[in-house]
């Protein structure tokens, strides 16, 4: 709710200024007319005051009322001000809420403006009000207004003719949902002004038409038994006075028409009653008198009980067309508000538009009490309306993107703006937590299954380091027994050399199984490798010790060379070999062969 343009005016109430200001807005004393609860003034009278600018012209007694009421509000004053606890004011003040313009006329005001004063001349009906703390509408609205109007929290409501024993007091609150509702009612208020038209005509009350009088009857005997009246021409009058009357009466005029005129036709029956009565008394039988009597008679009462009928057949049919009205404007009024809010829609309005006209008599003030209805169903269908326009809103901009959490929200949306606000939230917010909770349990899973994995792919990858390690180990001891056997061989060629120190290094060589694969060469085997590792093959110096450690001079068959170059030939073939992949199948490098042939020919030049 936006309340702009709050203004305090320096005009005294009652004189001409504040009559003007007044003219410029909506005031507090018109709100209960425009809401329908007024006991002085109508809604429609209102509206047609509102619409032609002409105010109502008060009567003597009605002015009289006005000074006694400002003469007891001056004399109450002090009273009130002791209720109050401080001095009150009188005030005008106005303001705009969202774009409609209000005036309130206060009897009185705080000088801090949170307390505010309204009182009414005694009236014992009012005081019993007062003293149960349950006002009528008519005096609630107006102090809704005030308090709206001033921003005051409460109002003291005070009924009294001045004096202390007539005078009695109440507090009333301002109410946030009671402003709301006032607005509402100013603003169909409005709108029923701005489509506003002048009924036609018809200031004065309803009333039957002049019609001429039926003539007596008159019937009398003389003494020749001959009939001397005026049956004839009483009953040409009578089929006059028929036709002259409404056959389908629509305005309280023609409807009073049609009972005077059904009372003088059952005053005409009376009247032929009584004539034939005369006539009869006077003779015995006058047969044509009576035929014409009861012709007359029978017309009367069938044209009277026949009008009689259409009278209160076209009340109920008017009484209808009225509600039917009423009821097809309320749905147009509901329609464009569905058009707008789709694919919302309103709930049902209820109103009682029959029970609104139950005991009217006269049409104006049946179609006063169907506007007013109709009116109050608007500002209820509107207010709907509203609730709806800002729970949608709301929704869009809390719950964009979570359409599928709301599937009812067409029952939903009707509830009241916090509320809805609420539940949203609550909504979104336990969404959310359900979803972070599901992304939670996600990365947990995926972050077991990647552990999980990791644990796998480390359990491989050391069973792979183990299976590797023990397969080296493995390979390593085949080496060093590859190793072993080598040099055991070695051994048991050195021991062989020395024992036949005649064989040649060829025979040597053959002497070594193990080896005999590895004698394919492109030297002949009678060369002398010379040159092995770590000074292997080298020919010994003179006096130097054998490769045996004792100093023994071991020497070939020729006498030439020792034959520890042909140790470390076979040593070198050995070893080459028994490296390689399979030992039984030798496989050496082209590296072991360019060793080899640097060895045979170091040997050959030993020689």
């Amino acid at each position: 709710m936006n309340i702009t343009n709050r203004i305090t005016h320096d005009v005294q109430q009652g004189t001409g200024p504040w009559l003007r200001l007044r003219e410029g807005f909506d005031t507090a004393s018109e709100a209960p007319a425009a809401l329908g609860v007024g006991r002085y003034t109508t809604r429609a009278e209102l509206l047609r005051r509102k619409f032609t600018g002409i105010s109502e012209d008060h009567s003597p007694a009605t002015l009289g009322k006005f000074a006694a009421g400002h003469e007891a509000e001056a004399r109450a004053r002090p009273l009130a001000e002791a209720n109050v606890g401080g001095e009150l004011f009188p005030t005008t003040m106005t303001c705009e809420v969202d774009g409609v313009p209000l005036l309130a006329s206060l009897d009185g005001q705080t000088l801090e403006g949170d307390v505010i004063w309204e009182t009414k001349l005694w009236n014992e009906g009012l005081a019993e009000q007062v003293r149960a703390g349950t006002l009528d509408p008519h005096y609630t609205v107006q102090m809704d207004q005030e308090l709206l109007v001033s921003g005051a929290e409460r109002c003291l409501f005070t009924c009294t003719d001045g004096t202390p024993e007539r005078y009695v007091a109440c507090w009333y609150e301002a109410d946030p949902e009671k402003f709301a509702a006032l607005l509402a009612g100013w603003r169909q208020f409005r709108a029923d002004l701005a489509a506003y038209q002048l009924p036609e005509a018809s200031a004065e009350p309803a009333r039957a038409e002049p019609m001429e009088s039926l003539p007596s009857v008159s019937v009398r005997l003389d003494g020749a038994l001959s009939v001397v009246g005026n049956l004839p021409t009483f009953a040409e009058a009578l089929r006059a006075f028929i036709a002259r009357m409404p056959t389908k009466p629509a305005s309280d005029t023609e409807f009073a028409t049609c009972d005077a005129a059904c009372k003088a036709l059952k005053k005409a029956e009376e009247a032929l009653d009584a004539a034939e009565s005369g006539a009869l008394a006077s003779i015995t039988d006058v047969e044509s008198m009576r035929r014409m009597v009861a012709d007359c008679r029978k017309l009367a009462r069938d044209t009277r009980l026949a009008a009689e009928k259409m009278v209160e057949r076209r009340k109920v049919e008017i009484k209808e067309q009225a509600v039917l009205s009423a009821r097809k404007a309320l749905d147009a009024h509901v329609a464009g508000l569905n058009a707008e809010i789709a694919p919302m829609c309103l709930q049902p309005v209820l109103v009682d538009l029959p029970g609104a006209i139950k005991g009217l008599r006269s049409f104006d003030s049946m179609q006063n009490a169907l506007d007013t209805a109709l009116a109050g169903a608007k500002i209820t269908a509107d207010a709907q309306a509203k609730v709806i326009r800002a729970n949608v809103a709301e929704f869009k901009d809390k719950a964009a993107g979570l359409e599928f959490l709301f599937a009812d929200l067409g029952q939903i949306v009707h509830k009241a703006v916090e509320d809805f606000a609420l539940l949203v939230r609550a909504r979104v917010d336990a969404h959310k937590r359900a979803e972070a909770d599901r992304l939670e349990a996600e990365r947990q899973r995926i972050r077991a299954e990647e552990e999980a994995k990791a644990q796998r792919k480390a359990a491989e990858e050391l069973a792979a380091a183990q299976a590797e390690s023990a397969r080296l180990e493995a390979l390593a001891e085949a080496n060093r027994r590859r190793q072993q056997e080598a040099e055991q061989a070695t051994q048991r060629a050195i021991e062989q050399a020395k024992i036949t120190p005649t064989q040649d290094s060829q025979q040597v060589l053959k002497a070594e199984p193990e080896t005999a694969d590895a004698t394919a060469r492109e030297t002949p085997a009678t060369t002398s490798p010379v040159g092995g590792p770590m000074g292997v093959g080298q020919a010994a110096a003179e006096g130097s010790s054998s490769p045996t450690g004792r100093g023994e001079d071991v020497t070939t068959a020729a006498g030439a060379s020792p034959v520890s170059p042909f140790a470390d030939l076979l040593a070198h073939l050995h070893a080459g070999i028994n490296n390689d992949r399979f030992p039984s199948h030798p496989k050496p490098h082209k590296g072991w062969w360019d060793e080899l042939k640097v060895l045979m020919a170091a040997a050959e030049a030993a020689q």
